[in-house]
């Protein structure tokens, strides 16, 4: 799960929203210091990654990028997956695509005093090039990948990712479609599981 997805799964709350995007820059403990609903949305997101991670549809459709692209095939799924969410934006959400990110990035720019440094930075760029929107428009996501290319240690081709969607992008749909089903109860269930306990 990318960036889209994230901040979908987090629901109605803000803070949670916050917590869950900027979780990957928040090491071991240290979400410790954070306010208790930013704590709830660092640690959603590490129970997002880890039930995704293990998850056997993604694990099948991660396969299909593995003999291009190795161990960056986890990298791409993640990516697609955010494509599919915001193509097929409508079966899910009653707010339009546009709006959600418009009101995200707006909670962004009032919270910047929260976000670590490296997420911080990384922030305006995303809002000029209207990350969240650009996912639904497969040309706009190979070219992501493009520009991903120069930031992996090794020589990629993450862009290739979005042909071998298109080859196969009947069945990555269907297989979306029952990973997200299952991956919303799961949230819902640590939401309030997490509501309980911090």
């Amino acid at each position: 799960m990318n960036y889209l997805a994230h901040i979908f799964l987090s629901g109605d709350d803000e803070f949670l929203k916050l917590g869950n995007f900027m979780a990957d820059e928040i090491k071991g403990s240290s979400y410790r210091t954070y306010p208790p609903e930013i704590q709830k949305g660092i640690l959603l997101h590490r129970a997002i990654d880890d039930f995704t991670d293990h998850h056997p549809l993604v694990s099948q459709g991660a396969h299909r990028f593995f003999d291009e692209l190795g161990h960056y095939n986890s990298v791409v799924i993640d990516m697609i997956y955010d494509h599919i969410l915001a193509k097929r934006w409508k079966e899910y959400s009653d707010i339009e695509l546009p709006v959600f990110a418009e009101d995200f990035y707006l909670l962004l720019e009032s919270n910047q005093h929260l976000l670590p440094k490296k997420i911080g930075k990384v922030v305006p760029y995303m809002i000029e090039h209207n990350w969240l929107l650009s996912y639904s428009k497969l040309d706009d996501l190979r070219l992501i990948l493009r520009q991903m290319n120069h930031k992996t240690k090794h020589d990629t081709q993450l862009h290739k990712g979005a042909d071998i969607y298109l080859a196969f992008q009947s069945e990555f749909d269907s297989e979306f479609t029952s990973f997200f089903e299952d991956i919303r109860k799961f949230c819902n269930l640590k939401i309030k599981a997490l509501n309980q306990n911090i």
